[in-house]
């Protein structure tokens, strides 16, 4: 996780707000560390892949992998130690959206705005 968190920041531009950095950093560490939790398997080399752009006054960021299942926000209890990633991207995000992918696994898409607001 550390090392696309290192990618994503480098790739947006040196004046990026803080905020916009912070926002984008987390939405990647919470999206990869689905897609390699639950969209990979151990006894397959399957590759999670990660792309951002900037379009529509926003930054998009989508993390695909080979997996099937469909990501859904949890309601995870006080105590847990899990399931809280989603509720977090679904918090910071402009918008996001779970897209599948020919001839399998899926893309989650999530996108903060540049300018606040």
């Amino acid at each position: 996780m550390r090392r696309a968190r290192r990618a994503v920041g480098q790739a947006l531009p040196a004046d990026s707000s803080t905020q916009l950095a912070d926002d984008i950093a987390l939405l990647t560490s919470e999206l990869v560390t689905n897609a390699v939790r639950h969209g990979t398997r151990y006894d397959e080399e399957q590759l999670v892949e990660l792309i951002l752009w900037p379009a529509d006054g926003h930054y998009w960021l989508a993390v695909s992998d080979p997996g099937e299942g469909r990501p859904t926000v949890g309601m995870p209890t006080p105590d847990a130690r899990h399931g809280r990633g989603l509720t977090l991207v679904d918090a910071v995000s402009a918008a996001w959206a779970v897209v599948p992918r020919h001839p399998g696994g899926k893309s989650v898409v999530a996108g903060v705005r540049l300018h606040g607001g």
